[in-house]
């Protein structure tokens, strides 16, 4: 059989500079050539297009007026980009600043023209890696803008929504778009989740056959997930609930009701967490028990052996000491300097003995239940 590839967490690291200005807009020297597609879109027609530069934004804005236009970027190579979407949508440079340091947590920023609002995209990756991305996004009236560190496509799912007009996608504006891709972004998590629950079923079932020390580390490694997942899913929570109790005219009251559903998976979310950590936590505990019973039944067994020669190492001992029967000089008979060594077969008589001695402690033992694991 191979080797089970387990889910591992994937480390990133991330740099700062200490003393640097407010409002900083810096891009990583990594940072991947920016993808610009724009979804238009009515109750009438929905249209895609890829735009090479971002001046034919404005192309596609003004020829459509009465779409709605979600717009996804992905790849933070160009600074171009975010300058335009500065001065396009007035965005502060503070918040520019939060779009590329992909490193916030998941909240909600009111402004006078624009919401800004920040979610975590935990998945697993082709190397079974969890990863971490932030996903920023930028509503106004009739448009959404997505920012995406990566070419990850895990927000095209509500494209076939968009092509059939299924639900309500099509006539709820930028605001229930907003909602639609935060449901995509929350329902990833039930996904991760429920993947590290049935590992977690795996390692417990490995540690009933065989407790091991290298499981435990896996435990842990799953543990530091769990932790992961939860310090993404706890500001999300607050997140929903501000757009919830927001007086923004940008978001509807229709989308509000729909995002009051989201709240209550992202609540599904933090049990089934703590659900999850709670097993963890037995599960090393478990592995510390067994460990600990396992060195019990060494003990048990040594205790055993060392209790069986305990009478056979004194009686070996006493007829170790040697003291002569006779005296070498005078010949005189040392009559209570151990008689029984000239006794004849004494040599037999003493294993035998010893032999009895054995075998008799074994018969105690095993009638106590203290032998065969008992």
């Amino acid at each position: 059989m191979g080797k089970i590839k387990r889910i591992k967490l994937k480390y990133k690291k991330y740099s700062s500079i200490p003393g640097e200005s407010p409002g900083s807009v810096l891009l990583k020297e990594d940072a991947l050539k920016p993808k610009i597609i724009i979804h238009s879109y009515n109750t009438e027609e929905y249209i895609k297009k890829t735009i090479s530069h971002v001046e034919e934004i404005d192309v596609v804005l003004e020829a459509l007026p009465d779409h709605t236009h979600w717009i996804d970027v992905k790849g933070f190579g160009d600074l171009k980009v975010f300058r335009y979407f500065e001065k396009k949508f007035k965005i502060h440079k503070l918040v520019l600043e939060d779009i590329l340091n992909s490193q916030q947590r998941p909240k909600l920023d009111e402004n006078k023209n624009y919401l800004f609002a920040v979610s975590r995209m935990l998945y697993i990756n082709a190397e079974m890696e969890i990863e971490n991305e932030q996903i920023s996004f930028i509503l106004t009236d009739k448009v959404l803008v997505s920012f995406q560190e990566n070419y990850e496509k895990r927000l095209e799912p509500i494209i076939p929504r968009l092509k059939s007009a299924k639900g309500n996608i099509r006539l709820g504006g930028s605001s229930y778009m907003l909602y639609a891709l935060m449901d995509v972004i929350v329902d990833n998590y039930f996904t991760l989740l429920y993947k590290l629950g049935d590992e977690l079923e795996t390692f417990e079932e490995l540690l009933y056959r065989r407790p091991d020390k290298s499981l435990v580390f896996e435990i842990q490694t799953l543990k530091r997930a769990i932790i992961m997942i939860r310090r993404a899913a706890w500001p999300e929570r607050d997140k929903i609930n501000d757009i919830i109790r927001s007086d923004s005219k940008l978001i509807t009251e229709d989308t509000k009701t729909y995002f009051k559903d989201t709240y209550d998976h992202i609540m599904q979310i933090m049990d089934l967490v703590d659900s999850n950590k709670e097993v963890t936590t037995s599960l090393i505990e478990m592995n510390l028990s067994f460990q600990s019973n396992r060195m019990n039944q060494v003990m048990k067994v040594l205790t055993i052996i060392s209790s069986i020669f305990i009478p056979l190492t004194f009686i070996a001992g006493v007829y170790g000491m040697n003291f002569s029967f006779k005296d070498p000089v005078s010949g005189e008979i040392l009559r209570h300097n151990m008689p029984e060594l000239y006794t004849e077969n004494g040599y037999l008589w003493v294993l035998g003995i010893m032999l009895f001695i054995a075998i008799l402690q074994l018969i105690i033992f095993w009638r106590k239940g203290w032998l065969f694991g008992n």
